[in-house]
């Protein structure tokens, strides 16, 4: 964790539940505060943080093969970076629903996992275009009942096709038929995970009503019917 000149900072106000266990207390109580109290706590913040990550990593590294050693290690200390930025300014949210250490872990598993799926994408160009469209394979299905779910997947991939905006097509596309990763579909298009999710729900609204209109029963999620 790189270093820098200490500049002064002043304490963070946190309500903490009278039920919160006495570990979690001193860990906020330290956090919260000023002083050399303050800054040894987020040096251990981030040892806690580095180890939840190198796990984590650990743990996925058949995801991203390619990956070296030393690449391991560079993408632990960004993730336990990144975290401990993240839960500095997030402190007075802390509701003590659990304790403080496990609230943490999970900023640096979440950090570790999409910098894992960003690298794996990393000069991969993302296929906003259908690289195959679902077909229903099912034995148990009847005669009867393939030639209706092949029908409702005919008319859902025109209403993909014709009744999105070229935005929802790609987005919908990307996410729900070649799996591209949320928080790297946002990192490419220089938006937001809120704004990809956004998108989406417009999308399937619309193919709702689309396959509606054409006397279909859009009670199914066509989110889901496309994945």
């Amino acid at each position: 964790m790189a270093t820098e000149p200490a500049s002064p900072r002043t304490a963070t106000t946190i309500a903490l539940p009278d039920t919160l266990d006495a570990e979690s207390r001193r860990w906020l109580d330290a956090l919260a505060g000023t002083g050399h109290a303050h800054d040894e706590a987020v040096l251990r913040l981030h040892e806690l943080l580095l180890r939840a990550a190198r796990f984590e990593i650990s743990r996925r590294r058949l995801t991203v093969a390619h990956l070296r050693g030393g690449d391991h290690d560079d993408l632990a200390q960004q993730s336990a970076d990144d975290a401990l930025v993240a839960i500095l300014a997030k402190l007075a949210t802390f509701r003590g629903d659990s304790r403080f250490t496990t609230w943490v872990y999970k900023f640096a598993l979440y950090e570790a996992s999409v910098k894992l799926r960003r690298r794996a994408w990393q000069d991969r160009e993302l296929p906003l275009t259908p690289e195959s469209w679902p077909s229903i394979a099912s034995q148990a299905l009847s005669p009867q009942d393939h030639a209706t779910e092949n029908e409702l997947l005919g008319a859902l991939r025109d209403a993909i096709n014709n009744a999105l905006s070229t935005h929802q097509r790609e987005v919908l596309v990307a996410i729900t038929l070649n799996g591209v990763p949320i928080d790297v579909l946002a990192e490419r298009l220089n938006t937001t995970r809120g704004a990809l999710y956004k998108t989406l729900h417009d999308a399937r609204r619309k193919l709702r009503a689309r396959l509606a209109a054409d006397g279909h029963d859009p009670s199914t999620d066509p989110g889901r019917q496309a994945s």
